[in-house]
């Protein structure tokens, strides 16, 4: 295996991949980061420039001792807040599994960097559907009152027992790129068994549902 799997493992509860190529002879999966943050401070950004731009031409002209020197944060803030929505707009994971080359290829894409793990089929012993145990925001930003919640989690699991992070999100749609992936890999899928019991659930309700309509 040619990478480092702690590269992509990730702080979020959900990443939400989408398939956006399969063939018999390729499957390719892709996460687009946090659009909703990203588009908020490249609007608030955009709004800002609004006072920002007269601001940064009346202290180009009479520097800070004019009013508008108490005033420079404004246009720092406006370059702070187009920063941080170009870094998320960057942000990109994609995953291929190509049966020609028997390998299964990660990208994790930034503004600064790309990171690539790759393996091929001989390398993985299995799928894990599982459960991660992920902070909340409230301990990401330190508070010792938060605590850890359970995420259901898709795994590579390699046969050195290395576990890739594939993605995070809901059960549903997890078993079934799980079942996609394993199928294209040949290999075995695992499923945690704190999870047995909500496939079932949901087996139950997709039946009755079906049932009714009919």
């Amino acid at each position: 295996m040619d990478g480092h799997p702690a590269q992509f493992e990730a702080i979020g509860s959900r990443l939400g991949f989408r398939i956006v190529e399969e063939t018999p002879e390729k499957l390719r999966l892709i996460w687009q980061g946090a659009r909703f943050p990203a588009f908020l401070c490249l609007g608030i950004a955009l709004v800002l420039l609004f006072v920002s731009v007269p601001i940064f031409q009346a202290i180009r002209l009479r520097g800070f001792a004019g009013p508008a020197g108490a005033l420079w944060y404004f246009p720092l803030m406006n370059l702070i807040l187009f920063g941080i929505s170009l870094y998320l707009l960057s942000q990109k994971r994609t995953i291929v599994i190509d049966k020609a080359r028997q390998e299964v290829t990660l990208t994790r894409r930034s503004l600064y960097s790309v990171t690539t793990l790759a393996a091929y089929y001989s390398e993985i012993e299995k799928v894990k559907l599982g459960v991660d145990q992920v902070y909340s925001g409230f301990a990401l930003a330190g508070s010792s009152a938060a605590e850890s919640f359970p995420v259901p989690a898709l795994r590579l699991i390699t046969s050195g027992g290395q576990s890739v992070l594939l993605d995070r999100g809901s059960l549903r749609k997890l078993e079934d790129i799980g079942k996609r992936i394993s199928d294209r890999l040949l290999k075995p899928i695992e499923v945690d068994a704190a999870l047995t019991q909500r496939i079932i659930s949901l087996s139950s309700a997709r039946e009755s549902y079906r049932a009714g309509k009919f």
